[in-house]
């Protein structure tokens, strides 16, 4: 399914994590990186997009078992509720005994939209996953189904994900360093200064290579800030 692109979220996709989470750390807001949570191969795109988010809870013998993969409350129905373009945040509690999603959910989010998953429990399948093309965040890899641990409770509603709350309205931005949430009510004036600061670094990471001492550059005094405002008309 192809899915609509927005401009918003191309920007957002364009600037790093790292970035991303030192223009938050000046406004205050710290608690905003997954712990745990790594990409599942190297070479992922950096995605960014709107979270949908999944939640699990500890098993219960009476609910937890090959039953719950029909419930109207399912793992299945969740993936069909799913709005294109989202980024699919799944809440495991840390748990990694049993893989929350396999080969042939992960293959459905992907036709249908999804631009990537990230859980801080662990995933199964995961030669078939990769063929999918979905693009994974997760805390590990495990081969048990989640129902031998885990009981799904429903989507939609706000998660903690590697210690992270999510809330509706957060988009999340996804690299090669781990994944973040970004505040949906802060998202404009963050792009926007993380662009700025992208561009202000990559001028200084050029100034080093070209054996320019750190001191008065990095960071910029006001002399180096006018040479570098100069230089970049």
């Amino acid at each position: 399914m192809e899915v609509a692109r927005s401009p918003i979220v191309d920007r957002l996709a364009a600037v790093s994590t790292a970035t991303v989470t030192t223009v938050l750390f000046k406004r205050g807001i710290r608690n905003i990186s997954f712990r745990g949570v790594v990409p599942l191969k190297t070479g992922q795109p950096r995605v960014a997009g709107p979270a949908f988010t999944m939640r699990f809870l500890p098993t219960r013998e009476d609910l937890s078992s090959p039953a719950a993969w029909s419930s109207p409350t399912s793992t299945r129905a969740a993936v069909e509720a799913m709005p294109p373009g989202s980024i699919v945040v799944i809440d495991a509690m840390g748990r990694t005994n049993s893989g929350v999603l396999g080969d042939i959910l992960c293959a459905r989010l992907k036709v249908r939209g999804a631009r990537a998953l990230v859980t801080d429990g662990a995933v199964r399948d995961r030669e078939g996953i990769v063929k999918t093309g979905l693009p994974i965040w997760s805390k590990s890899v495990a081969a048990p189904p989640a129902v031998s641990d885990l009981f799904f409770v429903g989507w939609g509603d706000p998660v903690a994900c590697g210690g992270v709350p999510v809330l509706s309205g957060d988009m999340i931005l996804l690299d090669e360093d781990g994944g973040i949430v970004i505040p949906g009510a802060h998202l404009a004036d963050v792009i926007e200064e993380a662009e700025t600061m992208e561009a202000q670094e990559e001028w200084v990471l050029n100034e080093v290579l070209g054996g320019h001492p750190l001191t008065g550059i990095y960071p910029m005094s006001e002399e180096s800030r006018r040479r570098y405002e100069d230089e970049s008309k």
